[in-house]
């Protein structure tokens, strides 16, 4: 009898997609075993992304050995910060390290010389994404402040699916910067086939709507 090889990470990969299915039809009942699956299926995947700071994030910023320079700023709803000698510095679409390297080439160019700095997000701005129709636990689902997060793992955290659920027609309703409001129609049962290859990473203040099956 041939019995087929699995690697750690075939096992692993084969292991967490399992969890994640279970996770998604649990009842309210099973709330430990459920709180389980969760961490399993949200765990943050090595490699994690760089943070994109955001409007409200709190941030510390130390010039080495320039003590006077130190700052506890907060990022404007225009995504500015101020800062001694260099004023606004505009952080729109800058990661944390992107932000580092800014201010040091600002305060590089006419004021230190070869200056390092090191920016901290001391407290991030709320982010969640909402979870609201056929699951067991409809929500605001927090969002991890430094990785994504995806459909089925917010659903997975309000409670999965409940058994009136229709999981073919699930809507992704998203505004971007610009005010327009886009919304896609997805097929949750086909991202649960581990074969998939689109998670659907989702965006803060995403609204995810499960709607009612029609028998």
């Amino acid at each position: 009898m041939h019995i087929p090889f699995l690697s750690p990470l075939m096992f692993g990969s084969r292991l967490r997609a399992l969890l994640l299915a279970i996770s998604l039809v649990l009842p309210l009942g099973a709330q430990t075993t459920a709180e389980a699956v969760s961490t399993v299926a949200t765990a943050p995947a090595a490699g994690t992304v760089d943070y994109m700071l955001r409007p409200s994030d709190i941030l510390q910023i130390k010039v080495f050995q320039e003590e006077d320079l130190t700052r506890e700023v907060s990022v404007s709803k225009e995504y500015a910060i101020s800062l001694p000698l260099i004023g606004t510095v505009d952080l729109r679409n800058r990661t944390v390290r992107q932000a580092e390297e800014l201010i040091r080439q600002l305060y590089d160019r006419d004021y230190l010389v070869n200056p390092q700095v090191t920016v901290i997000v001391l407290r991030y701005a709320e982010r969640a994404v909402n979870v609201i129709g056929m699951v067991n636990a409809p929500q605001a689902v927090p969002f991890p402040p430094e990785r994504g997060l995806t459909l089925l793992e917010a659903i997975a955290r309000a409670g999965g699916f409940n058994r009136l659920a229709d999981r073919s027609k699930v809507s992704i309703t998203r505004t971007d910067d610009r005010g327009v409001t886009s919304t896609f129609t997805v097929n949750a049962d086909r991202l649960l086939d581990s074969r998939s290859s689109n998670s659907w990473t989702l965006q803060v203040d995403d609204v995810i709507f499960v709607p009612e099956k029609f028998f």
